[in-house]
């Protein structure tokens, strides 16, 4: 079970490292009018993202810790679908260069770390 635990912790660190690359392309592609290229990628860094606060969970139910906070990834998800909805393409690309990225950034410096059972 141990080597499950940290092959996952392992997997969440290297998809972190992608969604810090993935939120630059994404802005990059809204700001150039690639609006279908974007929003393939935004597709897929939402499916990423759900992947991710399940990780945060599920190794917080086996007693590992990571200081991120799914709520704030969750509240990340409902900026985007609303600046989209609003086709605000211009605010939807500075949150992911602005905000979400620096918190990913910041994000893949942290660790799990185990904590009583």
């Amino acid at each position: 079970m141990i080597d499950v635990i940290y092959e996952t912790q392992a997997s969440f660190y290297e998809y972190i490292e992608r969604v810090v690359i993935g939120t630059q392309n994404i802005a990059d592609y809204l700001r150039e009018d690639r609006i279908g290229e974007a929003m393939q990628l935004i597709m897929q860094f939402s499916e990423g993202l759900s992947w991710l606060t399940q990780v945060i969970i599920l190794m917080r139910e086996h007693h590992y810790y990571i200081d991120i906070h799914p709520s704030k990834i969750n509240q990340f998800l409902i900026e985007i679908n609303e600046g989209l909805e609003r086709q605000d393409y211009v605010i939807v690309a500075d949150m992911f260069e602005y905000e979400i990225q620096p918190f990913f950034e910041e994000a893949r410096e942290k660790c799990f770390a185990k904590v009583g059972e």
